[in-house]
């Protein structure tokens, strides 16, 4: 199914969003076509929603799944994309040429059957809303501006952290070095103190052991 001419018109140098939705059934995968220039960047949005028949209308739940594939049908159908996905979330690829891609969506749901929407109805059993903004990368990204402030500013803030961290580790390692230092120099102290200690007492010994030798011998003698 070609949707080119009802999605947007990617000819024009601005950015172009559409919305629109359908419906896929089960492990049936839907596809369309758009024709892009070269360096064109797509960025897709996605929700997905299963029929109720209980409640009689269209809810999200954690069981949806999606599979997304984009092929460059000019060049052999090589897949620049292949991403599976919850419920809802968001694709993006950049052309690398001129010509037709491919994008299917192939959705599965866990819900254990009870909310299928029901054959005999003709919408098909998931609905797929999709958001296309298909345009120059510039033009793209400054809607997104918002957002990479955002993160630019959380990545600021973790790069504060980690330098924080690196100068209480270079304090720690500098206070472990101090305390070896002081560790070792004690120990040096000590050892010297006991060697000397064990001089004099050396010293000590043999002085009364030549004391008494000569006691001795005086006292043979008298």
């Amino acid at each position: 199914m070609r949707l080119a001419t009802t999605l947007l018109s990617v000819g024009a140098l601005i950015t172009h969003v559409q919305s629109l939705y359908f419906y896929i059934d089960a492990s049936s995968p839907k596809c369309f076509f758009e024709e892009l220039p070269k360096d064109t960047l797509v960025v897709g949005h996605y929700t997905t929603e299963e029929y109720d028949d209980n409640r009689r209308m269209w809810s999200k739940h954690d069981g949806l799944n999606v599979y997304i594939s984009v092929d460059e049908v000019f060049d052999n159908d090589h897949r620049v994309v292949s991403q599976k996905g919850s419920a809802s979330g968001r694709f993006t690829f950049s052309a690398a040429d001129s010509g037709d891609h491919k994008i299917c969506f192939t959705a599965s749901s866990n819900s254990g059957g009870s909310g299928w929407l029901s054959a005999a109805q003709p919408q098909g059993g998931i609905k797929l809303t999709l958001d296309l903004a298909i345009g120059e990368t510039s033009a793209i990204e400054s809607t997104d501006k918002g957002k990479i402030q955002d993160i630019v500013q959380k990545v600021k803030d973790l790069n504060g952290r980690l330098q924080d961290i690196r100068r209480e580790q270079v304090f720690q390692r500098e206070r472990e070095v101090e305390f070896r230092d002081q560790s070792e120099t004690t120990n040096a102290r000590v050892v010297r103190w006991t060697l000397l200690q064990l001089v004099v007492l050396g010293i000590t010994c043999a002085w009364q052991l030549s004391h008494l030798r000569s006691f001795f011998i005086k006292q043979k003698l008298t």
